[in-house]
């Protein structure tokens, strides 16, 4: 099973606590991106995406050869259960400019938002890096 590769944009980006915990082993490449079209705010440590007229920081994450299934059934548990639903949108790979189709996972409607966190980079907020 194959399809998008994942923009991830909070706790499971590189170097970020989830990353490991959810993503190592099962990653190809990972590559920073920005999603256009989407404002960041933060949550119960972790941010949330929404649609705005913002631009968010993060990474592309394509699943390593063979991992595709577990790594969308892993993210969409993880991601449902925190107040997130899976949307297919377009990110841009910073290395080329290029436009790729991705999974995203934004807030679900009614999830509860914290502060917006300004400029949509959720490593530039500040405050502390573990749950």
């Amino acid at each position: 099973m194959t399809g998008p590769p994942f923009f991830v944009y909070g706790t499971l980006r590189p170097g970020e606590y989830n990353h490991d915990r959810f993503l190592l082993g099962r990653t190809s490449a990972e590559e920073p991106a920005r999603l256009a079209g989407a404002l960041l705010y933060d949550g119960p440590g972790y941010p949330y995406a929404v649609p705005g007229e913002g631009c968010v920081a993060g990474d592309l994450v394509t699943a390593a050869p063979g991992a595709y299934g577990a790594l969308l059934a892993v993210l969409d548990d993880v991601e449902s259960g925190a107040g997130y639903e899976r949307v297919e949108r377009t990110v841009v790979r910073l290395r080329d400019g290029a436009a790729v189709r991705a999974w995203v996972y934004l807030a679900a409607p009614g999830t509860p938002l914290g502060p917006l966190i300004g400029g949509g980079d959720w490593r530039a907020r500040g405050g502390p890096r573990t749950p």
